[in-house]
């Protein structure tokens, strides 16, 4: 009986040992991501506007500025709507 216990606690600390190495294998994969895609060349961004967030849609894409301004773009590049805060 106190055989099978240590061999069951020593493959538990092993799962467990593995599990942690996947765990930090992930966040490191993930955290080396470059933060935000990088914008097609055709879309021109007002002047003195940055990037804080960009999602990309079917049809759309849209820019969210650091000024928390909404930029809403066609497939073309071209700006159809700026929403302002």
């Amino acid at each position: 009986m106190l055989r099978w216990l240590r061999m069951l606690v020593t493959a538990l600390a092993v799962v467990m040992g593995l599990g942690m190495l996947v765990i930090a294998a992930l966040l490191w994969l993930r955290l080396s991501q470059p933060p935000l895609p990088e914008l097609p060349e055709q879309i021109v961004l007002p002047e003195g506007a940055h990037p804080a967030a960009v999602t990309f849609a079917r049809d759309w894409l849209v820019v969210v500025t650091e000024t928390g301004e909404v930029l809403l773009y066609d497939k073309q590049g071209r700006l159809h709507q700026q929403v302002q805060p």
